[in-house]
């Protein structure tokens, strides 16, 4: 290939790398969600969002910083379900709002009675509280879902929209103190069946899925190199992604998606 060719190929790979995150930076960027988004374990809270507990770590805060949008709302809050999501988080959309990011459903499907059950109780009544979670994901969760993301079209129309999964929590197959072996399998199958529904219903509405198993492969609970928090002090912080899995996690996939 000639030094010409070479460089007119570089352009166009720049390009193409940039463009959707110069595109979503020209209007506004409004992230929505539940305690994944909000940044529940990142640390850095912003005091004034209470309960809520926002970071300036978590993905949102971190993508706004580096792109700078015209205008960033982040109305993203801990113990979010769907339902809060069209009460009380949609206020910040509009005909300019250029990219909407989400993760939600984990709540409503009841995580965190799940991983209570699992911590507390046998492996059979983990793996019945998992499969009641599973049970509600399959039958009600994609309904919910539908409703949230015919919402966010009607106030946003033009806005491209990622909707990020969740991580799987714990590496399987590797010796690792704490729950059994049994209780990890049955808690990610549900992080997988949770994604996997979520993907589904926001292809059906055209917008984009986040799969952030990718990048929290290898980082997760008992792979040494945790992406995640464990059994933590807040208790509020246990189970969701430190300040590294926002950064590394998630950031890059809504960076590589918006």
């Amino acid at each position: 290939m000639s030094a010409i060719a070479t460089l007119a190929f570089a352009l166009v790979l720049a390009v193409c790398g940039t463009g959707s995150a110069q595109a979503a930076s020209t209007g506004g960027y409004v992230a929505l969600g539940d305690s994944y988004s909000a940044g529940n374990g990142a640390g850095d809270y912003i005091s004034s969002s209470g309960d809520c507990h926002r970071s300036d770590s978590a993905y949102p805060a971190l993508w706004a910083a580096a792109h700078k949008p015209s205008s960033f709302t982040f109305a993203a809050c801990s113990g979010a379900i769907t339902t809060d999501v069209i009460n009380s988080q949609l206020g910040g959309l509009s005909a300019s709002t250029a990219l909407v990011s989400i993760t939600i459903g984990g709540n409503d499907a009841g995580f965190s009675d799940v991983m209570t059950a699992c911590l507390t109780d046998s492996d059979s009544s983990c793996v019945s509280r998992i499969a009641t979670a599973e049970s509600y994901i399959r039958d009600t969760l994609p309904s919910r879902l539908d409703s949230v993301y015919s919402a966010i079209r009607a106030k946003a129309p033009s806005a491209r929209v990622v909707v990020l999964g969740y991580p799987d929590i714990y590496k399987l197959n590797v010796f690792c103190i704490g729950l059994s072996a049994t209780k990890h399998q049955a808690i990610d199958q549900a992080a997988d069946l949770l994604d996997t529904t979520t993907a589904t219903r926001a292809h059906a509405h055209g917008f984009t899925f986040g799969d952030v198993r990718t990048t929290f492969a290898g980082h997760e609970l008992c792979s040494g190199d945790n992406y995640l928090h464990d059994v933590a002090l807040p208790t509020w912080e246990s189970y969701h992604p430190t300040a590294t899995g926002h950064s590394s996690g998630y950031l890059p996939v809504l960076t590589t998606d918006a």
